[in-house]
Formats: structure tokens, C-alpha cells, sequence
């Protein structure tokens, strides 16, 4: 590595050229990636639920449908709208009672079926079928068409309504988590490290590993609306550590030999093996949300792997590069940290170690019982601001016609047409469902589908399937919906085997039973990844273990919270959280036994090793940590999308969380089971007889 270090050093003009230039293709990609607002579109393609959106959207053009609620308003005037909103770009049919039945003939006379569908006091329902999916460019400017023609009487929902309102919140919000994240972190490393001009010396080498991350993405062809506001914080907040690490080392070096270039090769090659390997197990941690059937994990997971990867290519090429060129005002504006000696703190840990042991054993029944307990909600409603327009309209919606839930149901058009009303039947007299539409229903028994319009016969049967509409006054992912949508699919199958029961309701029951098993596929796949490259990097068996369990710890802490607080936490929490708490803070714990077992290789007792290690590395991270708390603390103040408040406040906190565990409580486990790690880890008081890079990255006090 000092060969590839003074290359590096030598190069650096030419390397911040190819650097800059690499920019320009970065951006393009940013800009020609998708993103996707549509969470329930993650969902396993080969489940009941997600068939049968993919037979709406195929066969009746019908997986993006609206709900528009009109008050207080004459039906000639309704009627009007109705026509405007047919001519707008993007929309495909609207389906109102005027196409049943002229709107001359009262209410009172038309079927309770058609009735009590599209009519309720003075609130009419009209249904708006879009020409695309719910999240396409023109279904979204058909939205943004459509709410043009309305008025404070007319309240547009569903999937398309909500997408459109997430899409112009999170792009109103999305810029300023990057700045709130630059700022906070340049004032902490402003206080933390010595210099000036380092700190945005190191936001510009990240910030450009972020771009370059972004504009990678578009091998995805898309990355999720949560992936696109999360990862740059996180790839920030997660690798500034190897940024730290690598000036550290310069600083050091430079005291032994004050050619900055070879300095700089000695800082590369001496701090590789620290970095490196935090790096890998950072990203093999990020890579095993990779194993969800849910394919949110696999957007986040594969996007922060590669920038954590890249990051790391950032830190041994473009960092040095702006170091080096920088070296004069880097050196020239120095000034006093706030951080401490670390002395006392050091002296407190191993001295204490017995008493810290204690607390945290003491926290881990308890913090694994809330962890557990954790309450977790699916509705996807609950993660967005209240007075959003499809929020505040769904809220109509559900109040006016008691249809708090929606279920398509798909069976064969060859089932008779008599079969198929009593299914409806028996659907209809399950508790919580209000009415069950379809066009047997409608035309009664004996009247033929030639009757109806052939609007409403495409609508309604088409290409070998029929389709009927059962409205729920039970709310998706409640324990009710639960048990209904297993007697309805019960009572679907007895008349069809391939019958599907799809929409929001069926959709999120799926999503509740893939995340439980999500949650221990990734658990278990995480802490496996990471053991297997902390085994590789200490060439220890039980040093491994140890560093993860206090990790786990910290996890299980963090996640408790919401449990004994009473606050329950999104979905996607319960499942990523752990994954990115242990990625992003297996640095801390590599650097500290890094550094404690450099000092028992130097011949110290472990108690005197330890002091040392803590003292050394403490500064690095609690920098590091504090960096990553701010970043993310601060998109929890400023966000209004509960989802991604609910995700930073988690980081942020379990940052502190593990920072705490392992300067405080990872000290004396490495005391206590020093004699295991003596006899299960190769070369652990001693170096290899072969020459080797120099671990420990951090110390600089």
C-alpha cells in the first residue's frame, strides 16, 4: 500500500481533474434516475394481492383509480365536473351514477347497489380511472389537471392522490435535508478537529463519493422516495469516519516525516487495514437488507452499500488529492478542539468496568422485551402530514360513505353469473363490509350485461375476468381487516381457486406478513455478514461475537424506546433499523479493539491497554458519532413525512446509543474475556512474523 500511497500523493492534480470530470456523468444519471413513491409496489410480485393489481393494471387499465367525493353540490353541476375532469390528459374513464342511470331519476329509485355506492346524503362518489399506474408522470399531471377543476366541495383520493402529494413534499423537503446536514456537520467537526479547513475538505471528498453514488443509480432504473431523502444524509453521517481516520493518520505522520508526500503514502498504507475493513463490514451490513422479499430493503441496502464503497475509493484517492493541494491553509488555520484528553474518562471505564457490566446486563432483559413489543403500524397514511389534500380528502371519504378500505375482487368470467351473486352475497354479509358492487348485482338476476353501457361492461368484465368492488368500513393493517380479508379470500376461493382479492386492504395484510419474516431474515443475515468480516479482519473467533454483541445491545436499547414511550414506530423501521444501526457503528468498535489489541501487542496488561485504547480512539469516535447524530437529528426536526422522522430519529439516537455502549460497556467485555481472546484469535499478542500495514487509524491525541 506505500507504492499505491505515493502514487496517490504524486498524482493528486491529475486525479482531482478525472475527479471533477466524473461529475458531469454523475449529475446526468441523477437526473435521468426514477423514483418511485409508491411503497405497496415493493411487494413480492408472485403473492395474490400483487397478481391481481398487475390483472387491474393489464387488463382493465384499472391499478390507478381515484375517489372523488363531491358535497353539498346539484347533480347538473357534478355533472360538469365530471365531464371536465373525462377531458383531461391521462384520465381514462370516470364513472359516476349518470352512467347507470340518468341523473334525472331520483336516488330513491335507483338499486341500494348503485345507490349507496355513489350517493350518500348530499355527498356523491365518482370513481376516476386513470390511463397509467398510480405513480407515471401522466397520471400525475392528470392529478395536478384534475385538481385544477375543483372546488372547497370536491375532494380527490386515493393511491394517485397520495403519490402526487408525497412527491411534492418530499422534493420540497429532500434539498433541505442536505443542507440542515451539511451545516450541522461542518460545525461539529468545526469544534472536534483542528483545522479549518479540513472539515469542508471532507464534506467536498464525501460529497462527491454521494454524487457519484446518486448518478450510479440509474443501473437501478429507479431508487424509492425514501432512498432518495435518506441516503445522502446517511452516506455522510456513515463514512465520515474514514475521512477522520485518514487525516488523523496524515497528522501523525507528519510528525515523523514532514514531506507531505510521503507523509501522505504512510497515512494511506497505515490506515487501509482500519478503513478498509470498516468499510467492507459497513457495507456487507448494508448489503444484507439485500435478503427482504420486500424490495424497499433491497433499494436502500444496494444504494448504501455501493456509496459506502465508493466512499472508501473517495477517501484513498480524492481526500488525499484535496490534502495535499490544500496542505498550506490546512496547516496555516488551526485552532484549539473542544474535545478532551479522555484521560479521566479512560481511567472511569476500566476502573468501572465491573459496575458498567452490570447496567448493561441489567438493560438487557428489558430493552430485548420492548424491542419485541415494539408497536409497528403499516398504514402508509400515518407517515404523512395531516392536512395533505389526499389525506384530508381520504378523511371524507372514509366519513361520508363509511369506506375506510377498498377490495377488488377478480375470479373467472366463466363462473355463472348466478355463482357470482351468491358469492357477493356471502361477501356482503360479513361483518364490516358495507356493499359489495359488480354487474351481476347491479342488473339482478336473468338481465343480460348487453343492457348495461359498454363504458361500464369494460369496466366490469373484460378479457376473461370480472370484477367486483366490496367496500370495508375496517381500516388496512387493523386486526379486523385481517380476519375479514381471510374469510373473504376463504369465500372467493370456493367459487373460483384462482379467484385474487386485491387493493389497499389485501396489499397491506401481504406487507404485515412479508415484513415479520423480513425482520429475522435480516437480522440473522446481518450479524452474520458482519461477524464473517470481523473474523476475517482480526482473524479471531470470539472477538467477533463480542463486538457484535454489544452492538446488539445498543439495537435492542434503541429499539425498545418506543415501547416504554408508547410511540410506535413505521414499518420499515422495525425491519432496517437494526441493519443500518449495526453497519454504521461496527466502525466504532473496530477502531477501539484495533487499538486495544496494538497495546497488548506492545506489551501491556490488559487494564493498561485499555486505558490507552480508550483515550486514543475515543476522540475519532465520538467525532464520527456525533458527526452521524447531527446529519440525521437534524432531517428528524425538519420533516414533516412521519416515515422519514421516524427513521432519523432512530439513527440518530441509536448512533448515540452505540457510542455509549461501546466506549462505555464494550471496554470491560474485552477485559473480561481477554484469556478467550488470547486463545480463539491468531496473532493477538503478537504480529505476524510477515510485516503488516498498521491497524489502529484514529489516535492523534
Amino acid at each position: 500500500m506505500q507504492k499505491f500511497g505515493y502514487f496517490i500523493a504524486k498524482h493528486r492534480v491529475i486525479i482531482l481533474i478525472i475527479g471533477i470530470l466524473l461529475l458531469f456523468p454523475a449529475c446526468i444519471g441523477f437526473i435521468k434516475t426514477q423514483v418511485n413513491y409508491d411503497m405497496l409496489s415493493y411487494l413480492p410480485v408472485d403473492i395474490d394481492s400483487v397478481e391481481g393489481e398487475h390483472v387491474l393494471d393489464d387488463v382493465f387499465s384499472d391499478a390507478a383509480t381515484g375517489m372523488l367525493v363531491v358535497r353539498h353540490m346539484p347533480d347538473k353541476d357534478a355533472e360538469k365536473i365530471k365531464n371536465g375532469i373525462s377531458k383531461v390528459d391521462g384520465v381514462g374513464r370516470v364513472l359516476w351514477k349518470n352512467d347507470l342511470a340518468d341523473i334525472s331519476i331520483p336516488d330513491s329509485m335507483l338499486p341500494d347497489s348503485m345507490s349507496s355506492v355513489f350517493q350518500c346524503g348530499d355527498s356523491t362518489l365518482m370513481l376516476i380511472q386513470f390511463k397509467d399506474s398510480a405513480s407515471s408522470a401522466q397520471t400525475q399531471q392528470a392529478v395536478a389537471g384534475i385538481r385544477k377543476l375543483l372546488n372547497k366541495q370536491c375532494f380527490l383520493s386515493g393511491t394517485s392522490a397520495v403519490i402526487k402529494d408525497t412527491v411534492d413534499l418530499a422534493n420540497k423537503e429532500t434539498s433541505r435535508y442536505v443542507l440542515l446536514a451539511v451545516v450541522i456537520a461542518l460545525c461539529i467537526m468545526a469544534l472536534a478537529i483542528n483545522s479549518w479547513v479540513a472539515p469542508p475538505l471532507f464534506l467536498v471528498s464525501i460529497g462527491m463519493a454521494i454524487l457519484y453514488n446518486f448518478g450510479s443509480n440509474i443501473i437501478f432504473g429507479e431508487i424509492s422516495y425514501v432512498t432518495k431523502a435518506l441516503a445522502a444524509v446517511l452516506q455522510l453521517g456513515v463514512t465520515m469516519d474514514f475521512a477522520i481516520f485518514l487525516y488523523n493518520r496524515y497528522e501523525d505522520e507528519l510528525l515523523k516525516n514532514p514531506d507531505k508526500e510521503q507523509a501522505m503514502a504512510g497515512a494511506i498504507a497505515n490506515s487501509f487495514t482500519a478503513v478498509f475493513g470498516s468499510g467492507l463490514a459497513t457495507t456487507c451490513g448494508f448489503m444484507a437488507l439485500g435478503v427482504m422479499r420486500l424490495g424497499i430493503g433491497r433499494d436502500i441496502g444496494f444504494v448504501m452499500a455501493k456509496g459506502v464503497f465508493l466512499s472508501v475509493i473517495s477517501t484513498f484517492t480524492i481526500l488525499p488529492s484535496l490534502l495535499l493541494v490544500f496542505n498550506k491553509p490546512l496547516h496555516r488555520f488551526r485552532h484549539k478542539t473542544i474535545m478532551p484528553s479522555f484521560q479521566r474518562l479512560s481511567g472511569f471505564v476500566v476502573d468501572k468496568r465491573i459496575v458498567l457490566l452490570v447496567i448493561g446486563l441489567a438493560l438487557l432483559a428489558p430493552a430485548y422485551y420492548g424491542q419485541a413489543n415494539a408497536k409497528v403500524y403499516y398504514n402508509l397514511e400515518q407517515s404523512l402530514p395531516s392536512n395533505m389534500q389526499s389525506i384530508v380528502s381520504l378523511k371524507v371519504l372514509k366519513n361520508d360513505f363509511d369506506m375506510a378500505t377498498t377490495h377488488m375482487i377478480l375470479v373467472n368470467d366463466t363462473i355463472p353469473a348466478y355463482q357470482i351473486g351468491k358469492m357477493e352475497d356471502e361477501i356482503s354479509s360479513l361483518d364490516g363490509i358495507n356493499n359489495v358492487i359488480g354487474m351481476d348485482n347491479i342488473l339482478g338476476p336473468g338481465i343480460p350485461s348487453s343492457m348495461l353501457p359498454e363504458g361500464i361492461t369494460q369496466l366490469a368484465q373484460k378479457d376473461g375476468y370480472k370484477i367486483a368492488l366490496a367496500s370495508s368500513s375496517y381500516p388496512s393493517a387493523s386486526d379486523e381487516i385481517k380476519e375479514q380479508l381471510a374469510q373473504m379470500n376463504a369465500i372467493v376461493k370456493k367459487y373460483d381457486h384462482k379467484g385474487m382479492i386485491t387493493g389497499e386492504g389485501a396489499l397491506t395484510d401481504d406487507l404485515i406478513r412479508i415484513c415479520d419474516i423480513d425482520f429475522q431474515n435480516v437480522s440473522i443475515v446481518s450479524i452474520l455478514v458482519v461477524l464473517t468480516v470481523v473474523v476475517l479482519m482480526f482473524t479471531s473467533i470470539s472477538l467477533p461475537v463480542v463486538l457484535v454483541c454489544a452492538i446488539e445491545l445498543a439495537i435492542f436499547i434503541n429499539m425498545a424506546i418506543p415501547f416504554y414511550t408508547g410511540s410506535a414506530i413505521p414499518f420499515i423501521a422495525s425491519i432496517v433499523i437494526g441493519c443500518i444501526q449495526l453497519a454504521a457503528t461496527v466502525d466504532y468498535a473496530i477502531l477501539l479493539s484495533s487499538s486495544y489489541r496494538e497495546q497488548i501487542r506492545n506489551g501491556e496488561n490488559k487494564e493498561a491497554a485499555m486505558r490507552i485504547a480508550v483515550r486514543s480512539s475515543t476522540k475519532s469516535i465520538l467525532t464520527s458519532a456525533l458527526t452521524f447524530f447531527g446529519a440525521t437529528f437534524g432531517v428528524y426536526l425538519v420533516s414533516t413525512i412521519t416515515l422519514i422522522k421516524s427513521l432519523t430519529l432512530l439513527i440518530a439516537r441509536g448512533a448515540l446509543i452505540s457510542t455509549a455502549v461501546i466506549v462505555l460497556i464494550l471496554p470491560g467485555l474485552l477485559i473480561l474475556f481477554e484469556p478467550v481472546l488470547e486463545r480463539t484469535s491468531l496473532f493477538w499478542t503478537h504480529q505476524h512474523s510477515v510485516p503488516e500495514t498498521h491497524e489502529h487509524a484514529g489516535v492523534n491525541d
